[in-house]
């Protein structure tokens, strides 16, 4: 890359990003000997930008915090996409987000170009936020600095320090652990990390960990269990979940049943031309009283007792609702 402005914004593009970038992997990235590249971070802390260099393995040129944010370079889907997640960020439980995020997007939207502008509003008409539905709990709020600290020892692969309350809200503990994921799940974070008291992964809610804070000490990479850190926290948090096991009679074809409850044909034996045997598992009674009452057939549930016992509720409060 021969021309020097062009050069500069690319390197400054690449060193924007929260990890230390090696003399000879940019070197690599734009095309120049590594002697260009130490002169071209000589320029840029000239103009003012804070780029330190670190010795080591996993040393290399990084940005550093500096007291003013330099101009941040962005290509036509990365700006979208900020604007999008700032649209999102406007409903998000992060604790005093909210109005952040509607005066960035603000800024934003001022100097995006005629033609982004018109993207991020074509999304912006065309998509609308779910409500939380009518019973539910919702989500939690937490500190943003909470987020901000261990995204940052994410990228970095920084242990961390926190104190983490236990799920009754009783005591809370001081914790180290080695951060490798974080997780959304709906209106609720987690922290998939590797625990250094406990030698082993856990997973922690971001909403019960309190004054995080990296140590600066570097750890090598982990693999995560499992391929997908977002599969293995859902396949744990269902583990963790209570379960029920059902047994019931429907008053429908087994293959009729199977079709409206979508349910795997190992759940479902046919008993009989008009009945079938409904066999399984369910994470909630309430759930699958009302997946099995919609059905609009006879239901006759042998077990579990907690399943009966919410129906007779329900049908105590259906004739009250009904009247005399």
């Amino acid at each position: 890359m021969k021309d020097t402005p062009a050069r500069l914004l690319a390197l400054l593009s690449l060193l924007q990003s929260p990890r230390a970038w090696p003399g000879s992997e940019l070197a690599g990235r734009l095309g120049v000997s590594p002697r260009t590249v130490r002169r071209d971070v000589d320029r840029l802390r000239e103009l003012g930008y804070p780029v330190e260099a670190t010795k080591g393995a996993a040393g290399g040129y990084r940005m550093a915090a500096g007291a003013a944010m330099p101009p941040l370079l962005l290509d036509d889907e990365e700006a979208v996409a900020i604007a999008v997640g700032l649209r999102t960020a406007a409903g998000s439980p992060v604790a005093g987000i909210e109005d952040a995020s509607v005066r960035a997007l603000a800024k934003l939207e001022q100097v995006l170009p005629a033609r982004l502008r018109r993207r991020v509003a074509a999304l912006g008409t065309a998509t609308v936020p779910l409500a939380e539905p009518p019973g539910s709990s919702g989500g939690v709020r937490f500190d943003p600095e909470v987020l901000t600290v261990i995204a940052g020892a994410v990228a970095g692969r920084e242990r961390v320090r926190f104190w983490y309350r236990a799920a009754d809200g009783t005591a809370e503990r001081g914790r180290l652990a080695e951060p490798c994921r974080l997780v959304a799940a709906g209106r609720r974070w987690y922290l998939l990390a590797w625990d250094n008291d406990r030698e082993d992964w856990r997973i922690f809610r971001v909403d019960r960990i309190r004054r995080p804070f990296a140590t600066g000490v570097r750890v090598p990479p982990r693999d995560p269990p499992g391929a997908d850190a977002a599969a293995y926290v859902r396949g744990r948090l269902y583990a963790l979940a209570p379960t029920y096991r059902v047994r019931a009679t429907l008053g429908l074809p087994a293959d009729e049943a199977a079709r409206l409850l979508g349910a795997a044909a190992s759940d479902i034996t046919p008993a009989g031309p008009a009945h079938c045997l409904l066999e399984g598992h369910a994470d909630t009674v309430e759930w699958l009283a009302a997946r099995l009452l919609m059905l609009g057939c006879q239901v006759e549930v042998h077990e579990p007792a907690e399943l009966r016992a919410y129906l007779r509720t329900l049908g105590t409060r259906a004739l009250r609702a009904a009247g005399p």
